[in-house]
């Protein structure tokens, strides 16, 4: 009970001693408020219950994406099947992350494929000079085992296949090895300034050694790039070396380097035009060109090289008949600041 006791102003002034108690039950306060505290208790729990609900809802649509990516990461991690796509709805950071994982896939299959159709061309490619190099090598041991022996003309050719299929074998591994290193990145130590001129003028020297009998012109300007130093010069070595190989006895091999520009031209038989959007594909060899020594990588490697410069390469019929391979790269006449290009 709350109990108030007062004396009230009009007993004060008769002048009795008396007094007024009033008293009041609690309850008339204490149970409204009680049952205000159960309704409140109640839309409390209702409101927990239903965020709760709600927020698993929208957890689970919303990471829906995230638990397919997960599902698709652990097939590939068990199958190895890069052939798993997750579909992607609306456009937030889910969706383009979704994208990015596709991308990574598709990107991820078309090496996997490459690198087993290089291994297909490789092992194509090698079968060719080992079964040839193993002929001839157990042609020599049996020569050995039975006492007879071979003409000395017979011996001699030979000793000079085995020598010049274990030429064509070194060739073709020291192809594949190139072509299996992974690519300088812009901006990375193994990229120098280089200068173009210089690069041409080391590989047109080494061209001369083998095209004695040919007659070199050659017109350069100074041109400074950003480059893998011995990926560059080899890039120049296999196109003088692809001129060399298809010029006529006699003829003349042209080198100009103009504004940027790497010109070689022979005088050859040139190249049919349904050919050459085929040339700098690995182990692509043109009909007319197989019974001569290589590879079939040596363009691949040159393209490998520029396009590691930002470059460009590409071959064309020249004017005057023959064949115009052209190697464009971005650079100075001048040496430019000593470091390598942003890639921002």
């Amino acid at each position: 009970m709350r109990v108030v006791t007062s004396q009230p102003d009009r007993f004060a002034e008769s002048g009795g001693n008396y007094a007024v108690s009033i008293a009041q039950p609690l309850s008339v306060v204490s149970k409204p408020l009680d049952g205000l505290a159960w309704l409140l208790l109640g839309v409390t729990g209702v409101g927990v219950v239903g965020a709760a609900t709600a927020g698993v809802g929208i957890a689970r649509a919303g990471l829906r994406p995230v638990k397919q990516l997960t599902d698709a990461t652990e097939h590939i991690a068990r199958t190895e099947d890069l052939s798993v796509r997750i579909s992607v709805d609306g456009g937030d950071e889910v969706a383009r992350l979704a994208e990015s994982f596709n991308a990574m896939t598709v990107a991820l299959a078309s090496s996997r494929e490459r690198q087993q159709q290089l291994i297909a061309d490789a092992g194509h490619e090698l079968r060719t000079p080992l079964t040839s190099l193993r002929t001839n090598i157990e042609l020599l041991i049996r020569s050995e085992k039975t006492g007879r022996e071979l003409p000395a003309g017979v011996r001699g050719d030979l000793l000079t296949s085995v020598e010049a299929q274990i030429g064509e074998l070194t060739g073709l591994i020291g192809d594949l090895q190139e072509l299996s290193r992974p690519d300088a990145a812009p901006g990375s130590a193994s990229m120098q300034l280089v200068a173009l001129h210089e690069v041409a003028s080391r590989a047109l020297n080494r061209a001369r050694l083998r095209g004695k009998d040919l007659e070199f012109t050659c017109k350069m300007e100074d041109w400074f790039i950003w480059a893998e130093p011995a990926a560059l010069e080899r890039a120049v070595v296999n196109l003088l070396d692809n001129a060399v190989k298809f010029s006529p006895v006699g003829s003349t091999v042209s080198l100009r380097l103009e504004a940027g520009q790497l010109s070689i031209e022979d005088e050859g038989p040139g190249i049919p035009s349904d050919e050459l959007p085929h040339v700098f594909e690995r182990f692509w060899r043109s009909p007319s060109a197989r019974s001569l020594p290589g590879s079939g990588l040596g363009l691949a490697i040159v393209a490998r090289a520029v396009h590691a410069c930002g470059g460009a390469v590409g071959l064309h019929a020249a004017p005057g008949g023959g064949t115009l391979a052209t190697m464009t790269i971005p650079g100075a006449r001048t040496p430019p600041p000593k470091s390598p290009p942003s890639t921002e």
